[in-house]
Protein backbone atom coordinates (compact mmCIF):
# COMPACT_ATOMS: atom_id res chain seq x y z
CA UNK A 1 0.00 0.00 0.00
CA UNK A 2 0.99 3.58 -1.20
CA UNK A 3 -0.62 5.32 1.80
CA UNK A 4 0.43 8.57 -0.15
CA UNK A 5 -0.88 7.82 -3.29
CA UNK A 6 -3.82 6.22 -1.84
CA UNK A 7 -4.84 9.44 0.14
CA UNK A 8 -4.40 11.98 -2.79
CA UNK A 9 -6.53 9.79 -4.86
CA UNK A 10 -9.19 9.94 -2.52
CA UNK A 11 -8.51 13.27 -1.52
CA UNK A 12 -8.83 14.28 -4.98
CA UNK A 13 -5.43 16.13 -5.53
CA UNK A 14 -6.08 16.57 -8.97
CA UNK A 15 -3.21 18.26 -10.70
CA UNK A 16 -4.10 20.76 -14.19
CA UNK A 17 -2.94 23.79 -15.81
CA UNK A 18 -4.06 26.71 -14.86
CA UNK A 19 -2.91 29.41 -17.35
CA UNK A 20 0.43 30.30 -18.85
CA UNK A 21 1.40 34.10 -17.91
CA UNK A 22 3.41 36.18 -20.27
CA UNK A 23 4.67 38.95 -18.48
CA UNK A 24 7.26 42.52 -18.91
CA UNK A 25 7.85 45.78 -18.00
CA UNK A 26 5.98 46.47 -14.84
CA UNK A 27 3.48 43.89 -13.52
CA UNK A 28 1.79 42.18 -10.46
CA UNK A 29 -1.30 39.82 -10.12
CA UNK A 30 -3.33 39.58 -6.91
CA UNK A 31 -5.06 35.86 -6.17
CA UNK A 32 -7.19 35.77 -3.45
CA UNK A 33 -7.58 32.67 -1.22
CA UNK A 34 -8.47 29.19 -3.27
CA UNK A 35 -9.06 25.40 -2.12
CA UNK A 36 -6.88 24.78 -4.92
CA UNK A 37 -3.02 24.57 -3.98
CA UNK A 38 -0.95 26.71 -6.50
CA UNK A 39 1.83 25.85 -8.21
CA UNK A 40 4.03 28.54 -10.03
CA UNK A 41 6.51 27.39 -12.20
CA UNK A 42 9.12 29.76 -13.48
CA UNK A 43 9.87 28.99 -17.34
CA UNK A 44 11.73 32.15 -18.55
CA UNK A 45 13.13 35.21 -16.46
CA UNK A 46 12.14 36.20 -13.10
CA UNK A 47 9.47 36.36 -10.34
CA UNK A 48 8.73 37.86 -6.95
CA UNK A 49 5.91 35.74 -4.56
CA UNK A 50 4.37 38.19 -2.07
CA UNK A 51 2.88 36.62 0.66
CA UNK A 52 1.29 38.45 3.36
CA UNK A 53 3.96 39.28 6.91
CA UNK A 54 6.80 37.81 4.40
CA UNK A 55 9.23 39.07 1.93
CA UNK A 56 9.20 38.88 -1.48
CA UNK A 57 10.86 36.00 -2.30
CA UNK A 58 12.59 35.93 -5.98
CA UNK A 59 11.70 32.92 -7.80
CA UNK A 60 14.18 32.22 -11.10
CA UNK A 61 14.02 30.46 -14.25
CA UNK A 62 13.99 27.08 -13.69
CA UNK A 63 12.43 26.92 -10.06
CA UNK A 64 8.83 26.01 -9.03
CA UNK A 65 7.07 27.23 -5.93
CA UNK A 66 4.28 25.32 -4.21
CA UNK A 67 1.65 26.94 -1.70
CA UNK A 68 -0.60 24.77 0.08
CA UNK A 69 -4.77 25.48 -0.21
CA UNK A 70 -5.94 28.61 1.20
CA UNK A 71 -3.03 30.75 0.31
CA UNK A 72 -3.16 34.40 -0.62
CA UNK A 73 -0.20 35.46 -2.18
CA UNK A 74 0.87 37.73 -5.26
CA UNK A 75 3.22 37.39 -8.03
CA UNK A 76 5.37 40.42 -9.58
CA UNK A 77 8.24 41.24 -11.71
CA UNK A 78 9.44 42.77 -8.88
CA UNK A 79 9.56 43.65 -4.90
CA UNK A 80 7.71 47.15 -4.85
CA UNK A 81 5.14 46.55 -7.88
CA UNK A 82 1.96 47.36 -7.10
CA UNK A 83 -0.50 43.80 -7.17
CA UNK A 84 -3.48 43.94 -9.08
CA UNK A 85 -6.43 42.15 -9.50
CA UNK A 86 -7.22 38.98 -11.33
CA UNK A 87 -8.89 39.89 -14.88
CA UNK A 88 -11.01 37.18 -14.88
CA UNK A 89 -12.35 37.84 -18.06
CA UNK A 90 -9.04 37.92 -19.49
CA UNK A 91 -7.83 34.49 -17.47
CA UNK A 92 -10.96 32.29 -18.45
CA UNK A 93 -10.55 33.36 -22.24
CA UNK A 94 -7.07 31.88 -21.52
CA UNK A 95 -8.72 29.00 -19.66
CA UNK A 96 -10.80 28.28 -22.61
CA UNK A 97 -8.65 29.40 -25.73
CA UNK A 98 -5.34 27.92 -24.28
CA UNK A 99 -3.57 31.19 -25.20
CA UNK A 100 -1.54 32.73 -22.99
CA UNK A 101 -2.34 35.40 -20.39
CA UNK A 102 -0.42 38.89 -20.94
CA UNK A 103 0.75 41.12 -18.02
CA UNK A 104 2.53 44.30 -18.25
CA UNK A 105 3.20 46.91 -21.03
CA UNK A 106 6.79 45.87 -22.13
CA UNK A 107 7.27 42.88 -24.41
CA UNK A 108 7.63 40.04 -22.25
CA UNK A 109 10.41 38.74 -19.75
CA UNK A 110 9.08 36.47 -17.89
CA UNK A 111 6.72 32.96 -18.33
CA UNK A 112 5.08 31.21 -15.32
CA UNK A 113 3.31 28.38 -15.39
CA UNK A 114 0.39 28.35 -13.19
CA UNK A 115 -0.64 25.00 -12.12
CA UNK A 116 -3.25 24.21 -9.54
CA UNK A 117 -4.01 21.39 -7.90
CA UNK A 118 -7.65 20.81 -6.95
CA UNK A 119 -9.10 19.39 -3.50
CA UNK A 120 -12.31 17.32 -2.64
CA UNK A 121 -14.04 19.14 -0.90
CA UNK A 122 -16.14 15.84 0.48
CA UNK A 123 -12.54 15.00 2.38
CA UNK A 124 -11.19 16.23 5.73
CA UNK A 125 -7.93 13.96 5.36
CA UNK A 126 -5.19 17.04 5.33
CA UNK A 127 -3.28 15.87 2.79
CA UNK A 128 -2.17 19.26 0.96
CA UNK A 129 -3.10 21.40 4.12
CA UNK A 130 0.20 19.93 5.75
CA UNK A 131 2.44 21.63 3.06
CA UNK A 132 2.37 25.26 5.83
CA UNK A 133 4.44 28.09 4.37
CA UNK A 134 5.34 28.42 0.58
CA UNK A 135 7.65 25.87 -0.69
CA UNK A 136 10.40 26.96 -2.94
CA UNK A 137 12.59 24.80 -4.86
CA UNK A 138 15.09 25.60 -6.86
CA UNK A 139 16.45 24.58 -10.16
CA UNK A 140 19.87 23.51 -8.59
CA UNK A 141 18.83 21.42 -5.90
CA UNK A 142 16.76 18.94 -7.33
CA UNK A 143 17.54 17.53 -11.00
CA UNK A 144 14.55 15.15 -10.95
CA UNK A 145 12.29 18.81 -11.10
CA UNK A 146 14.63 20.47 -12.98
CA UNK A 147 13.58 17.76 -15.59
CA UNK A 148 10.61 17.81 -14.84
CA UNK A 149 10.08 21.11 -15.92
CA UNK A 150 12.06 21.18 -19.02
CA UNK A 151 9.83 18.11 -19.50
CA UNK A 152 6.51 19.86 -19.26
CA UNK A 153 7.74 23.26 -20.96
CA UNK A 154 8.50 21.88 -24.17
CA UNK A 155 5.56 19.75 -23.95
CA UNK A 156 3.83 23.30 -24.18
CA UNK A 157 5.92 25.36 -26.43
CA UNK A 158 5.50 22.30 -29.10
CA UNK A 159 1.78 20.82 -28.42
CA UNK A 160 0.32 18.04 -30.60
CA UNK A 161 -1.73 15.16 -29.88
CA UNK A 162 -2.12 14.18 -26.35
CA UNK A 163 -0.42 16.55 -24.91
CA UNK A 164 -3.51 17.51 -22.34
CA UNK A 165 -3.03 13.84 -20.99
CA UNK A 166 1.03 14.29 -20.90
CA UNK A 167 0.80 17.76 -19.39
CA UNK A 168 -1.97 16.51 -16.59
CA UNK A 169 0.36 13.51 -16.36
CA UNK A 170 3.51 15.69 -15.59
CA UNK A 171 1.60 18.25 -13.24
CA UNK A 172 0.63 15.42 -10.85
CA UNK A 173 4.19 13.95 -10.97
CA UNK A 174 5.83 17.47 -9.97
CA UNK A 175 2.79 17.47 -6.79
CA UNK A 176 4.87 13.87 -6.14
CA UNK A 177 8.48 15.36 -6.16
CA UNK A 178 7.36 18.61 -3.95
CA UNK A 179 6.01 16.01 -1.61
CA UNK A 180 9.64 14.13 -1.46
CA UNK A 181 11.63 17.36 -1.23
CA UNK A 182 9.02 18.67 1.76
CA UNK A 183 9.90 15.05 4.06
CA UNK A 184 13.52 15.25 2.54
CA UNK A 185 13.26 18.79 4.20
CA UNK A 186 11.22 17.75 7.20
CA UNK A 187 13.41 15.00 8.43
CA UNK A 188 11.98 14.74 12.17
CA UNK A 189 8.38 14.94 11.24
CA UNK A 190 5.57 17.73 11.94
CA UNK A 191 3.93 17.62 14.35
CA UNK A 192 0.05 17.58 13.62
CA UNK A 193 1.05 17.40 9.96
CA UNK A 194 -0.42 14.52 7.60
CA UNK A 195 2.89 14.40 5.15
CA UNK A 196 5.07 14.60 8.67
CA UNK A 197 3.70 12.09 9.77
CA UNK A 198 5.08 9.53 6.84
CA UNK A 199 8.43 9.93 8.87
CA UNK A 200 7.63 7.93 12.14
CA UNK A 201 7.72 4.60 11.16
CA UNK A 202 5.74 3.12 13.27
CA UNK A 203 2.56 5.92 11.90
CA UNK A 204 3.42 5.33 8.56
CA UNK A 205 3.28 1.59 9.14
CA UNK A 206 0.57 1.82 11.07
CA UNK A 207 -1.63 4.47 8.50
CA UNK A 208 -0.35 2.02 5.46
CA UNK A 209 -2.70 -0.90 7.17
CA UNK A 210 -6.08 1.40 8.20
CA UNK A 211 -5.73 2.81 4.65
CA UNK A 212 -4.72 -1.20 2.98
CA UNK A 213 -8.16 -2.53 5.05
CA UNK A 214 -10.53 0.27 5.84
CA UNK A 215 -13.16 -3.00 6.46
CA UNK A 216 -11.21 -4.47 8.69
CA UNK A 217 -12.22 -4.42 12.38
CA UNK A 218 -9.33 -2.34 13.87
CA UNK A 219 -9.18 -1.21 17.34
CA UNK A 220 -6.20 0.22 18.96
CA UNK A 221 -4.63 -2.97 20.36
CA UNK A 222 -5.02 -4.96 17.05
CA UNK A 223 -3.33 -2.29 15.16
CA UNK A 224 -0.44 -2.03 17.58
CA UNK A 225 0.19 -6.10 17.40
CA UNK A 226 -0.02 -5.74 13.42
CA UNK A 227 2.72 -3.00 13.82
CA UNK A 228 4.78 -4.75 16.53
CA UNK A 229 4.86 -2.15 18.99
CA UNK A 230 2.87 -1.58 22.39
CA UNK A 231 -0.95 -0.12 22.27
CA UNK A 232 0.49 3.10 24.62
CA UNK A 233 3.26 3.23 22.32
CA UNK A 234 1.30 3.41 19.32
CA UNK A 235 -1.41 5.79 20.55
CA UNK A 236 1.51 8.24 21.90
CA UNK A 237 3.28 8.66 18.46
CA UNK A 238 -0.28 8.59 16.75
CA UNK A 239 -1.18 11.76 18.78
CA UNK A 240 2.51 13.47 18.49
CA UNK A 241 2.56 12.46 14.65
CA UNK A 242 -1.28 13.23 13.67
CA UNK A 243 -2.75 15.38 16.92
CA UNK A 244 -5.62 12.84 17.35
CA UNK A 245 -5.41 8.87 18.37
CA UNK A 246 -5.77 5.75 16.06
CA UNK A 247 -9.23 4.86 16.46
CA UNK A 248 -10.29 8.87 15.67
CA UNK A 249 -8.02 8.90 12.61
CA UNK A 250 -9.51 5.46 11.37
CA UNK A 251 -12.92 6.86 12.00
CA UNK A 252 -12.52 10.06 10.22
CA UNK A 253 -10.91 8.03 7.22
CA UNK A 254 -13.51 5.65 6.73
CA UNK A 255 -16.31 8.77 6.85
CA UNK A 256 -14.10 10.10 4.01
CA UNK A 257 -14.37 6.95 2.06
CA UNK A 258 -18.20 6.78 2.57
CA UNK A 259 -18.83 10.44 1.70
CA UNK A 260 -17.20 10.37 -1.82
CA UNK A 261 -18.98 6.93 -2.53
CA UNK A 262 -22.32 8.24 -1.26
CA UNK A 263 -21.92 11.38 -3.61
CA UNK A 264 -20.31 9.39 -6.48
CA UNK A 265 -22.05 6.48 -6.74
CA UNK A 266 -25.47 4.77 -6.38
CA UNK A 267 -24.04 2.25 -3.99
CA UNK A 268 -26.86 1.03 -1.33
CA UNK A 269 -26.00 1.74 1.90
CA UNK A 270 -26.70 -1.75 3.12
CA UNK A 271 -23.38 -2.49 1.32
CA UNK A 272 -21.48 0.58 1.82
CA UNK A 273 -21.58 0.42 5.68
CA UNK A 274 -19.65 -3.16 5.60
CA UNK A 275 -17.45 -1.93 2.84
CA UNK A 276 -15.82 0.82 5.72
CA UNK A 277 -16.16 -0.98 8.52
CA UNK A 278 -19.36 -0.80 10.28
CA UNK A 279 -21.25 -4.30 11.25
CA UNK A 280 -24.47 -3.27 10.61
CA UNK A 281 -26.15 0.47 8.76
CA UNK A 282 -27.58 1.31 11.77
CA UNK A 283 -24.13 1.79 13.16
CA UNK A 284 -22.87 3.01 10.32
CA UNK A 285 -25.36 5.66 10.04
CA UNK A 286 -25.16 6.94 13.51
CA UNK A 287 -21.52 7.31 12.80
CA UNK A 288 -21.67 9.00 9.87
CA UNK A 289 -24.40 11.36 11.25
CA UNK A 290 -22.16 11.91 14.15
CA UNK A 291 -19.10 12.90 11.72
CA UNK A 292 -21.06 15.11 9.20
CA UNK A 293 -24.38 15.96 10.69
CA UNK A 294 -26.32 14.03 8.35
CA UNK A 295 -27.97 10.61 8.10
CA UNK A 296 -26.17 9.01 4.75
CA UNK A 297 -29.40 9.42 2.32
CA UNK A 298 -30.00 12.43 3.16
CA UNK A 299 -26.33 13.52 2.80
CA UNK A 300 -26.55 11.93 -0.64
CA UNK A 301 -29.05 13.97 -1.89
CA UNK A 302 -27.48 17.45 -0.12
CA UNK A 303 -23.75 16.63 -1.31
CA UNK A 304 -25.07 15.71 -4.88
CA UNK A 305 -26.82 19.05 -5.34
CA UNK A 306 -23.95 21.14 -3.97
CA UNK A 307 -21.37 19.66 -6.52
CA UNK A 308 -23.55 20.91 -9.38
CA UNK A 309 -24.32 24.10 -8.20
CA UNK A 310 -20.32 24.20 -7.62
CA UNK A 311 -19.41 22.59 -11.07
CA UNK A 312 -16.22 20.84 -8.64
CA UNK A 313 -13.74 21.12 -9.69
CA UNK A 314 -13.64 24.82 -10.09
CA UNK A 315 -10.79 26.78 -12.68
CA UNK A 316 -8.73 29.16 -11.55
CA UNK A 317 -10.31 32.48 -10.48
Amino acid sequence: MDVLAEALRVSGARGALGVVLKAGGSWGLWLDPSPAAALHVVARGTMWLHVPGGEPLEVRAGDAVLLAPGTAHGIAGGTRTTLGPCDREATGRALTDGTALHLGSAPAQTEVLVLRYERDPEVSTPVLSSLGRPMHVTSRENTQLRMTVELLTAELAHPQTGTTAAVNSIVDLLLIQFVRVWLARHPEGNSGSWLGALRDPVVRDALERVHARPEHPWTTASLAAATAVSRTTLSRRFRSALGQTPGAYLTQWRMDLAAVRLRDTDEPVESLSGAVGYASPHAFSRAFRRARGLPPGEYRVRVRVRAEADAWPRPLP
